[in-house]
């Protein structure tokens, strides 16, 4: 009877493991094709007569981001929207610059995984674990350094140096999504009821609108 228990227990977890991911491709490539709109959970695989290898191929990673913003950061994608090929594979990558003090405000994934690799400079990083306990995990990272941020989870970035810093982040799905908690939040469309933040973040509604305005 145990070994039947923990031979469910193991189907159970494979299955659920399995199903956390994109999409396994059923051939050898499925380049997307951004002219169809046909809606799939996913993009809609390109004649494969025509696929040539730019639809596989970035250029531009080399290539420093603008950091020249409030927050001192900036991120260049290279999903399924910037390589076709990248369709069903379940794999992406990010470059992430960070001026000097710059930070990637915290936000989560919903549909990846995160692993990244420090470049260049030194960074705080971490993530929180889900309620009840909200548990930060930190730690500082230098060069040549990894670290992983669980699907889904609140996680941030900080370069915590004098002069730039560069990551390269690969993640777990064609499609990763982000969602930067204080432009959710704050900058919703339309707009959150202030009687509903004022009651969540315990601040008068003055506050509440002031955070509303600049975002």
């Amino acid at each position: 009877m145990a070994s039947q228990f923990l031979f469910l227990a193991f189907i159970a977890i494979t299955c659920s493991i399995a199903l956390a991911t994109d999409p396994s491709s059923l051939q050898d490539f499925c380049v997307a094709d951004p002219v169809r709109s046909v809606p799939v959970n996913g993009l809609v695989c390109k004649d494969p007569r025509f696929v040539e290898a730019n639809d596989f191929s970035f250029s531009g990673l080399h290539l420093a981001g603008n950091t020249s913003n409030t927050v001192g950061s900036h991120v260049t994608s290279v999903n399924v929207a910037q390589i076709a090929g990248l369709n069903t594979l379940g794999i992406s990558i990010a470059r992430i610059d960070y001026a000097p003090w710059g930070v990637n405000s915290p936000h989560t994934h919903p549909r990846a995984s995160e692993v990244l690799t420090v470049l260049e400079g030194s960074l705080q990083v971490g993530f929180i674990t889900s309620h009840p306990e909200n548990r930060l995990i930190t730690k500082i990272l230098h060069v040549g350094d990894v670290f992983v941020f669980p699907v889904g989870l609140l996680h941030f970035q900080r370069n915590i140096g004098y002069g730039n810093a560069v990551v390269i982040a690969a993640l777990s799905s064609q499609n990763p999504g982000v969602i930067t908690i204080a432009n959710a939040v704050f900058g919703s469309n339309p707009d959150i009821s202030s009687d509903v933040l004022t009651r969540a973040f315990q601040v008068d509604k003055d506050t509440i609108y002031n955070f509303q305005s600049r975002f």
